[in-house]
């Protein structure tokens, strides 16, 4: 086994020459911005973006008619509501009513009775 030997300034000058050759042979083999796959493919990934999009938006025109399915309903609910408190208030009234008449027809008998004696 060698011992290790210290690369010199021409070693490493040889080394970056030869690491900037690889890289710029690398962006050289890279297809072209017109070459048809690269089309293709940005074609491909615009139409899936555009897909995408289409579905964001159906997927926010089902949420608001949802939500207006549902404050709809709440308002309908909120009328039941009223009315249902309005026809309490009304029974309870005329129940009120009745019981007075009720009363009131007592005191006038009672107060009749004691006149007629």
């Amino acid at each position: 086994m060698s011992a290790f030997k210290q690369p010199g300034f021409a070693d490493r000058q040889k080394a970056a020459e030869e690491a900037r050759k690889s890289l710029l042979n690398k962006f050289r083999a890279q297809p072209r911005p017109d070459d048809p796959e690269v089309v293709k493919r940005r074609e491909e990934r615009e139409a899936a973006a555009a897909r995408r999009e289409q579905a964001r938006l159906e997927r926010e025109a089902a949420k608001a008619e949802e939500k207006r399915h549902q404050e709809a309903a709440a308002a309908e609910e909120a009328a039941r509501l009223a009315r249902e408190a309005q026809e309490t208030a009304a029974r309870q009234a005329e129940a009120e009513a009745d019981q007075k008449a009720k009363r009131d027809a007592r005191y006038a008998a009672r107060k009749a009775r004691g006149k007629k004696k």
